[in-house]
């Protein structure tokens, strides 16, 4: 894999006719949508036909499923999810795969954003289950934030006592999440993931949990392989899954250690990286 990747345009290893890809995975944030959280125009033609040539095309997402399933609601029929960075994976309403995290590591990080809270620091935890996310702070800034991400939430009194499989917890720091909250995490850190998803997001799961895991999963199950994979991404959460694709694309935006991860190296978010990509290694 080379140290840097090659820009799209001048890549020697794109085919100059179809490639064989089978399975299409993108992150959303950051890579898919642009930078005010659009989906580009052009993709819906491009999914149908990408049906009409069997390429199954899998949102891969910090998002929640339910989420997920609302933007893609008219093209959803046969579409996988691979929602909650990896720890839930959903078919046609019909779970394939989740990692549960155990109540006790669930209600440790609650705790400590409580003790981060009371110390000054602007954070709020969301308490991923697979019904809904849960929240304990009641402003207006902070559920706006949550309402980008998670369609079904709830604001309850006390996030350690829901009654719900969670799948992961989501900590939103209106300042830089990866020099305050991360740090904060770090006793965590030694048996689960603790992943800086965003400026201000970071996520705490299973350690066993990521997209990648979920991506190799599916594969196994399709019987599609690496080289029939492409995967778009462009922060940390989405390296394990780079890494489970031989047509891994960093987005030109991405995390300096996502494009040093990637194979290539696609046009920015803003610049519809994807959407180009697919059409040139495909031959659209």
């Amino acid at each position: 894999m080379p140290a840097t990747p090659t820009p799209l345009l001048a890549l020697p290893g794109l085919p100059t006719g179809p490639a064989d890809i089978r399975l299409i995975v993108t992150d959303m944030d950051g890579t898919l949508l642009d930078d005010t959280k659009r989906i580009p125009n052009g993709l819906w033609p491009m999914l149908a036909e990408l049906r009409r040539r069997g390429v199954l095309f899998s949102p891969a997402s910090g998002r929640q499923y339910a989420t997920l399933a609302r933007q893609f609601a008219d093209v959803a029929e046969g579409m996988v999810f691979i929602a909650e960075n990896g720890t839930y994976v959903v078919r046609d309403g019909v779970e394939l795969s989740s990692d549960i995290l155990e109540p006790s590591v669930a209600g440790g990080i609650a705790r400590t954003v409580r003790r981060l809270v009371a110390d000054g620091v602007d954070v709020g935890a969301v308490v991923c289950g697979k019904r809904s996310a849960y929240v304990e702070r009641t402003d207006e800034a902070f559920l706006a934030e949550v309402r980008k991400y998670y369609v079904e939430h709830r604001v309850v009194e006390d996030v350690t006592a829901v009654d719900d499989d969670v799948i992961k917890v989501a900590l939103f720091d209106f300042g830089p999440a990866e020099q305050s909250t991360a740090p904060a995490l770090a006793p965590f850190a030694g048996t689960h993931q603790v992943v800086v998803s965003g400026e201000h997001w970071v996520d705490v799961m299973n350690r066993t949990a990521n997209k990648g895991t979920a991506l190799r999963g599916l594969q196994r199950a399709l019987g599609i392989t690496p080289a029939q994979t492409m995967v778009f991404g462009d922060y940390l959460n989405d390296l394990e899954m780079l890494d489970a694709a031989e047509w891994s694309f960093a987005m030109a935006n991405a995390h300096p250690e996502v494009v040093s991860r990637a194979r290539h190296l696609a046009p920015s978010n803003n610049e519809n990286g994807v959407l180009r990509t697919i059409s040139r290694v495909l031959g659209l």
